[in-house]
């Protein structure tokens, strides 16, 4: 492994049943510093994802039992894998309709082998750069959360203690109160798609 795990380094899931080809991977993503880890089958890969996030799938297409369309239709269809994105890898002799099955069942590539080592890690990157971003949002999202609850709670409380003020007063601010709540509702379900 490269590099811990954090919510910044969520890391690479490798998935091939070759030895060779996942020490080839390595080879090539080692200069991303991120965690690499290796499943020799579909059955890994998935007890792999559940154990933790990844950044981006490399998944081989043909193997035995749970073969790679199998395996991306599982990650696709459970909540907390289905947005991981999927690089499809398999060999050149595999037919045209491998390449449309593969988009079929929710890969963001695909890339035959040999593949140029550049290539792989420059796709691999992006996805990598686009987790780091996600995290980084997610952290913003939650920090305003916070601050639009405590300003909730101010704002719920000086509606208690205004009870000296005017009728229209009172109607004002518990109508801003109402717009806040609003607001973070919205945020809420928005940060729960």
């Amino acid at each position: 492994m490269s590099s811990e795990f954090t919510d910044d380094h969520a890391g690479i899931l490798l998935v091939d049943d070759m030895e060779d080809n996942l020490t080839a991977l390595e080879a090539v993503l080692a200069s991303l510093n991120e965690p690499l880890v290796r499943a020799r089958s579909g059955e890994e890969a998935m007890k792999a994802l559940l154990r933790r996030k990844f950044a981006v799938v490399l998944l081989d297409i043909r193997m035995p039992g749970m073969d790679g369309f199998e395996t991306a239709a599982n990650i696709k269809r459970l909540d907390q894998t289905r947005d991981v994105p999927i690089i499809f890898l398999t060999g050149t002799d595999a037919d045209a309709g491998y390449a449309f099955r593969g988009y079929a069942t929710g890969a963001a590539d695909y890339l035959t082998k040999p593949f140029d080592p550049w290539i792989l890690r420059a796709k691999v990157s992006v996805f990598l750069d686009l987790h780091r971003k996600n995290q980084q949002l997610q952290r913003l999202l939650a920090r305003e959360l916070k601050q639009f609850d405590e300003l909730a709670d101010r704002l719920t409380a000086i509606e208690a203690h205004m009870a000296a003020g005017s009728h229209s007063d009172i109607l004002e601010l518990r109508h801003h109160v109402r717009h806040m709540e609003d607001l973070l509702q919205e945020m809420r379900q928005g940060r729960s798609r």
